[in-house]
């Protein structure tokens, strides 16, 4: 009796850990893409391009992944008005972009945490971890902002760009300042 109840309890244990599985399965994940995967999805649907530039040492770069690119509104968000690109600012393979090579010459000179030429261009020289940024649907950089944003902050962003406010009112943190989101506090 005692080894049939032992049993029968281990099945129901393990039953429920299966079932656990799926929705694990199905954590809602950003669709990260390489700059040159997001072209090639470009020439067929073009639509803005949102760009996570980070490094490996970055803790800020970490925690704006475990925070807010797992946030399941920020997820779907970016998942259906974006190609969502993860740029690792310091990568040593070369980038093609519009046609133009971009490398990381200092990283060949052998030089520490050298930033790629690329995310130089993106960030017009101002090296700040992590930052984002954003290009229209003709590939060119509408603006990239520096820093570690929580869900609440990015959203009103994500916003600000997809929906081409910037053109009206170019003026962000007015913007964010009387933003309504679904993202609460």
């Amino acid at each position: 009796m005692n080894k049939k109840l032992f049993t029968s309890g281990l099945f129901v244990f393990a039953l429920g850990l299966l079932m656990q599985l799926p929705a694990t399965a199905q954590e809602k994940k950003v669709n990260w893409l390489s700059i040159e995967e997001a072209q090639e999805l470009h020439k067929k649907n073009p639509k803005k391009i949102f760009v996570d530039i980070y490094t490996d040492w970055c803790s800020w770069c970490k925690r704006m992944d475990a925070e807010t690119f797992t946030h399941p509104v920020i997820v779907d968000y970016i998942n259906e008005n974006f190609y969502a690109v993860k740029l690792n600012a310091e990568q040593t393979d070369p980038i093609v972009f519009k046609g133009v090579t971009y490398e990381n010459e200092r990283a060949k000179e052998g030089q520490r945490r050298a930033a790629h030429n690329f995310a130089i261009a993106i960030l017009q020289g101002r090296m700040s971890y992590p930052s984002v940024a954003f290009f229209d649907e003709n590939l060119s950089l509408i603006y990239a902002i520096p820093g570690f944003r929580p869900p609440a902050r990015m959203e009103p962003v994500l916003v600000f760009f997809s929906e081409d406010v910037y053109k009206s009112n170019p003026n962000l943190d007015e913007f964010t300042a009387s933003f309504q989101g679904k993202v609460t506090q």
